[in-house]
C-alpha cells in the first residue's frame, strides 16, 4: 500500500511539472524603471505592483508571464515588431496611442504631480513654469500634457528615456521641475534623502489625457488575447487578489473611480 501511495504521489507531482512546462507563455514588455510599480532589486530581482497583478493575471488565464526588460521610448514599436505580446507597464490609455494599439480594461489610475524644490515658487498654475525647465519621460502621457499646456505658458519641457535621470536632474538644478505620478515621484524621489529638498506643488493634475487610466496594450489583431486579458482583470478584481497585491504597495484606492 505504501509502494502505491508513493507511486500516486510521484505520477501527480510529475502530472503537475508537466502542465507547468506546458503552461504558453506570455511574453510581457516591462520598462522596470517605475517604482513601486516596476522596478529591480540591487540583486537584479524584478519586483512591483505591476509585476505582481501581472502574475496573477497569467495565473487566471494559465499562461506563465516571461517579461521583457524594455526601455519606454521603444515599447510601442518593440509590440508590434512582435518582440513581445503585450505590455503592462503603466501605459496610460489614450486616443493617440489607440491608433496604434488596443487596450484592456483599466488596471490602475495614478494622480498626476508636479514636483519642484521647496520655496521655488512653481505651482499647479502653468504660468508659475515660465522660464523654467520641466522634466518628463519621453514618449509618455506627462510629456503630452506638458507639451499641450506648460510649453504654451513659457516652459522649456526636457524629455528623459527614463524618470530616474529627471529625478538625478532636478538634484544637481538642470531642471526645475517634474511631472510624473504620484506613487513614482514619492518612491523614486521624495522618500529618498536627496528627495528633502523637494515637494509636490501639484498633487492631482487636471486635463482629460489623465481620466483613462492605466491599461495593458497588445497589437490590435489579437483579439482572442484581449478578451483573456479582460475576463482576467474582472476575475482578480472580484476575487480580491487584486485588493491583496495593492494593499502591499498603497494606502489608497489605486483603482481609482
Amino acid at each position: 500500500m505504501k509502494l502505491k501511495h508513493l507511486i500516486v504521489v510521484v505520477s501527480l507531482a510529475f502530472s503537475a511539472s508537466s502542465q507547468a512546462a506546458d503552461m504558453k507563455e506570455l511574453r510581457i514588455g516591462q520598462d522596470p524603471t517605475y517604482e513601486p510599480f516596476a522596478y529591480k532589486t540591487p540583486d537584479g530581482k524584478l519586483v512591483g505592483f505591476e509585476i505582481d497583478i501581472a502574475n496573477a493575471l497569467c495565473a487566471e488565464m494559465k499562461r506563465k508571464c516571461v517579461f521583457v526588460d524594455q526601455s519606454w521610448e521603444g515599447i510601442i514599436p518593440s509590440l508590434l515588431a512582435k518582440k513581445y505580446d503585450i505590455i503592462i507597464s503603466s501605459m496610460t490609455r489614450t486616443e493617440e496611442r489607440r491608433k496604434t494599439v488596443e487596450f484592456s480594461d483599466k488596471i490602475y489610475n495614478m494622480p498626476q504631480t508636479i514636483v519642484a524644490k521647496k520655496g521655488s515658487g512653481i505651482s499647479s498654475l502653468p504660468a508659475s513654469l515660465k522660464d523654467k525647465k520641466v522634466g518628463v519621460l519621453k514618449s509618455s502621457v506627462q510629456e503630452t500634457y506638458a507639451i499641450k499646456v506648460l510649453e504654451p505658458a513659457g516652459a522649456t519641457v526636457v524629455g528623459y528615456a527614463n524618470t530616474q535621470d529627471s529625478y538625478l536632474d532636478i538634484e544637481s538644478g538642470r531642471i526645475d521641475a517634474v511631472v510624473a505620478g504620484l506613487m513614482e515621484v514619492k518612491s523614486g524621489l521624495l522618500s529618498k534623502p536627496e528627495g528633502k529638498s523637494f515637494t509636490i506643488v501639484a498633487s492631482d493634475l487636471v486635463n482629460p489625457m489623465f481620466v483613462e487610466g492605466t491599461g495593458a496594450a497588445m497589437r490590435k489583431q489579437d483579439t482572442k488575447l484581449l478578451a483573456q486579458v479582460n475576463e482576467a482583470i474582472k476575475a482578480i478584481r472580484a476575487n480580491g487578489t487584486y485588493k491583496k497585491i495593492a494593499d502591499k504597495y498603497f494606502d489608497f484606492d489605486v483603482y481609482g473611480k
